[in-house]
């Protein structure tokens, strides 16, 4: 049972305060006390209230823990599951330098979708990027989920407007060659122009679609000439440390087609070897072992940045798949001649695009797609590319069949 009573009093000051005040019992029989300036606001969170008492989830607020508490239990079991460095690295981002800077003192009983939508335009105000105001808001949705799972709060509130959102109608924007990814054309160019150390690299996300992470930490043991296939078994992270794919899916076979195939053979003739020693003067005394595919100079990891800035950023502007770089206002940077400053159009990821919608071109089955692009779900690859599988003529042609088998 749950009563809603008003309440008023004097100040000090002689001025009259005036509450509403819902008096209940939880699930465990005990009896707490929650105060609202509007009535309307008491009698909302009281029906809220007693369906999770009825359902044995209800958390009062005076037993509830602050996010910062939660955020803090949540990170502990981030490290106790020992995710990579730059995960944990990106976690420990989001608390101290987003969440906490709004929500740190927020009891989680007092979270509801109002206030997730205050944090979000909050952060967006505060001049927060799209992706990262996605990514703060994915990492209070986990901190709920752990806080969950340790009885400490009945809801979570960010995965619930998650999907009501996702449920609406809300659009996505689509992505499109020559915004999103190269071109045909683009991307002959990009080839054309690519030299060195960094043509096989490229060749190689233009064909088989590899995330950077997986080109990093591509092994010549992986790479199967006489079976035509990659195998995709590790990654590389931003600490340049080697480690597993981050999911099940992420482990695969890509097929390799001749041209890709004879570019790594003659690579792998140049290809930097780690551990290479040499005596005082320079000779080389132990030529040091093949491993990585694209290794720096010293046939370790490559830097992710250098791969961007050197290698898929440079050969795009050597190109001439650019744009002009602007300023916060929109205005072109000019050097010191006066012309414009030109930048890359496309960062690394977009030519795992480009590879993906290649395949769906060529008419590759749905099923082939998600696996050779190591996608955990087939409806990630269709709510992705799903609006590039389109065939008017034979959606028409099925219609048609679908008539005659049933009319004649």
């Amino acid at each position: 049972m749950a009563s809603i009573r008003k309440r008023s009093w004097e100040t000090r000051k002689g001025e009259t305060k005036e509450a509403w005040v819902v008096d209940y019992f939880d699930q465990h029989g005990k009896r707490h006390l929650k105060t609202f300036t509007r009535k309307k606001d008491a009698e909302a969170w009281s029906i809220e209230a007693r369906h999770e008492v009825k359902q044995g989830t209800h958390t009062a607020a005076s037993e509830s823990v602050t996010v910062r508490k939660a955020g803090e239990l949540w990170f502990e079991t981030c490290e106790e599951s020992r995710l990579e460095r730059s995960t944990l690295h990106q976690y420990r981002t989001h608390l101290d330098y987003h969440i906490y800077e709004r929500l740190a003192d927020t009891k989680l009983s007092d979270l509801n979708t109002q206030t997730v939508r205050e944090f979000e335009t909050w952060l967006h105000k505060n001049g927060r990027s799209d992706a990262l105001v996605r990514k703060a808001l994915s990492s209070l949705g986990s901190i709920l989920a752990d806080a969950q799972d340790r009885g400490l709060v009945s809801r979570n509130v960010v995965r619930e407007r998650r999907r009501r959102k996702r449920n609406g109608d809300r659009q996505h924007e689509k992505i499109l060659a020559g915004k999103h990814f190269p071109t045909q054309e683009e991307a002959r160019l990009i080839l054309a122009a690519a030299s060195g150390r960094w043509r096989p690299l490229i060749i190689a996300a233009i064909f088989t679609g590899m995330r950077a992470s997986e080109l990093r930490g591509l092994t010549w043991d992986d790479v199967d000439f006489d079976a035509s296939v990659i195998h995709v078994r590790q990654r590389a992270s931003l600490y340049n440390e080697l480690g597993a794919p981050k999911s099940k899916a992420g482990r695969r076979s890509i097929p390799m087609g001749s041209y890709l195939a004879n570019t790594l053979r003659e690579w792998k003739l140049v290809c930097p070897r780690r551990n290479v020693k040499k005596d005082a003067d320079g000779n080389v005394t132990d030529p040091g072992q093949l491993f990585l595919v694209f290794p720096n100079g010293a046939g370790n990891v490559e830097n992710h940045s250098n791969v961007y800035r050197r290698g898929f950023a440079a050969t795009q502007i050597e190109a001439g798949v650019s744009v002009s770089k602007v300023d916060d206002d929109g205005a072109p940077i000019l050097d010191d001649d006066g012309q414009p400053v030109m930048e890359a159009k496309y960062g690394i990821h977009a030519f795992r695009h480009y590879a993906i919608s290649t395949w769906i071109d060529l008419g590759y089955p749905h099923k082939r797609i998600q696996d050779i692009a190591g996608h955990a779900t087939l409806s990630m690859t269709m709510d992705t590319y799903g609006h590039l599988f389109p065939n008017p003529e034979a959606d028409a042609d099925l219609a048609h069949r679908a008539e005659t088998r049933l009319i004649g």
